[in-house]
């Protein structure tokens, strides 16, 4: 990164609307300096790469925030020798005990600071911890809109109680204990298999099966035929159908499905997916 010229600075778990006004800054000689916190869980690890084409510079919260103001900036100069800007958030802190905002970065820094405002979507502002409760509350569309795509998670797949093609509907069963898990129910979704460039029309369970074993699971039905998922799959949630609900019967639990099938189909046709 010896010719980044440009550095956008902040945690950027979710890649959303407001990080992305960052980055828009950035001119053709950008990079991105992801803090680490332990926090990120919407785009955890590396998943920030997939929603930008600038190269991405990771930091680990332990190792930085003991450092002066000074020392914080000696330390980028090191990582970018050419560093002539600096983007941040309105909310940006950095340093020892968070005690330096943008405008000791404005007097430490010797090249152009630039700070954007608060971005808003509908006049409530965008930041990951809201993004996280709308998930967490099940409004998918809403922490959608504040993404600028769909909420999306990456899991291994691993065998399931073997139920579902039997006496319910064939599922890919996965892991994803990295991301925030959204509200228990079932999902319009899109799921994409391991080496496949598109994604296939889907309902998303995430949640304890509480009508057969009580076992917590992530479980995705491809609506657009039998598939083979033999390593890693990705889920895009599109919008919530219902909640986790506990049937007395496999057939009442195998109509259930068959009735977020339907409701499945309504939606994506709408979506034109």
């Amino acid at each position: 990164m010896n010719d980044i010229e440009a550095i956008a600075i902040g945690g950027f778990d979710g890649m959303h609307k407001g990080h992305q006004q960052l980055f828009a800054q950035l001119g053709d000689k950008g990079a991105i300096v992801a803090i680490e916190n332990g926090y990120a869980n919407l785009t955890p690890k590396k998943q920030r790469e997939l929603y930008t084409d600038y190269p991405i510079l990771y930091l680990d919260l332990s190792d930085i925030k003991m450092l002066s103001g000074a020392e914080f900036i000696e330390l980028l100069y090191t990582k970018f020798p050419l560093l002539k800007k600096i983007v941040v958030g309105y909310d940006f802190y950095f340093g020892k005990d968070r005690k330096y905002s943008f405008n000791d970065l404005k007097t430490l820094f010797k090249g152009d600071v630039v700070v954007v405002d608060e971005v808003a979507y509908n006049g409530d502002s965008i930041h990951s911890q809201k993004i996280r409760q709308k998930i967490k509350d099940g409004d998918i569309k809403g922490a959608n809109a504040f993404l600028g795509y769909n909420y999306t998670l990456k899991g291994k797949h691993i065998k399931g109680q073997g139920l579902g093609a039997k006496e319910l509907v064939a599922t890919i069963n996965l892991e994803a204990e990295a991301y925030l898990m959204p509200k228990e129910g079932v999902y319009v979704s899109l799921t994409q298999l391991e080496n496949e460039e598109h994604f296939h029309p889907s309902v998303s369970f995430f949640g304890h099966r509480v009508s057969t074993d009580n076992s917590f699971a992530i479980e995705t039905h491809i609506l657009d035929g039998e598939v083979v998922c033999s390593d890693n799959a990705t889920i895009s949630l599109v919008s919530y159908i219902r909640e986790n609900k506990k049937f007395d019967t496999l057939e009442k639990l195998k109509k259930a499905i068959q009735k977020d099938i339907a409701q499945a189909h309504k939606e994506l046709k709408m979506l034109q997916l």
